[in-house]
């Protein structure tokens, strides 16, 4: 779940955490994948691979949910039932069943929510936009990265907080994770790349670059009578061969 923090209400950071106390990755993975075989909560900015995976941090997710201080927290912030535009891409299923459950997660929280729904076409071109929701903008999107996009800080752009020119939509700005992702580049060795992923992952949960919503896992099937597919993340459409 990713917020537009350039514009109210989400511009207040006491607004994504007042979310992330109340997200359960449960209702996520259940509304996207259904049979829990096809999912597994991932309290992680990073991909969850194996049976100890990275979460230094995540306890913001995986504690107990708290509505109750969620809203002390949303009237802190002087909220005054503004419009809250969360997009929905309705021809995309996992996508939808997402945007679902935040707008019913955001009423929750009593605010005033519009469900944008139209197709992903529609929109990839809104959530660029960075004016408020009264000249067309957006305050709340879902969406889903493969496993390989999610493994470290090098490759989930979504861990970026470089603001206006340094992130993608969302826009977030936070120099603690700016210099940490520096500095994780700059590193030589393993260990210290791990301790720096580690920091990053905990000031993210901190600052709320985007709520992770789980991990899926993708099935695919195909005919007996092919040879020649490629075990790898993405359906490769060559080397196949179909057989009498």
């Amino acid at each position: 779940m990713r917020f537009n923090q350039l514009n109210p209400p989400f511009s207040d950071i006491r607004m994504q955490q007042a979310v992330m106390m109340v997200a359960d990755q449960r209702d996520y993975l259940s509304a996207m994948a259904g049979d829990p075989k096809n999912w597994r909560t991932c309290f992680s900015f990073y991909t969850c691979d194996g049976a100890e995976p990275d979460e230094q941090g995540g306890e913001a997710l995986s504690g107990p949910r708290d509505f109750a201080k969620a809203k002390r927290l949303v009237a802190e912030t002087g909220y005054n039932n503004e419009r809250v535009v969360v997009l929905d891409a309705i021809d995309i299923p996992q996508l939808h069943a997402e945007a679902l459950v935040t707008n019913d997660l955001l009423r929750k929280l009593g605010l005033n929510v519009e469900l944008a729904t139209s197709e992903w076409g529609t929109v990839i071109k809104r959530v660029v936009m960075r004016e408020p929701v009264e000249r067309g903008g957006w305050s709340a999107m879902n969406t889903v990265f493969a496993y390989y996009d999610m493994i470290n800080p090098a490759t989930n752009r979504f861990l970026r907080t470089g603001g206006i020119n340094g992130s993608p939509p969302g826009w977030p700005t936070d120099e603690k994770i700016e210099a940490l992702r520096a500095a994780w580049f700059a590193a030589t060795d393993d260990a210290r790349r791990r301790d720096l992923a580690d920091e990053i992952q905990q000031r993210a949960f901190e600052f709320v670059a985007y709520i992770p919503t789980g991990q899926l896992i993708g099935r695919r099937a195909f005919r007996k009578t092919l040879t020649g597919v490629l075990d790898a993340p993405l359906p490769f459409l060559w080397n196949i061969e179909k057989q009498p």
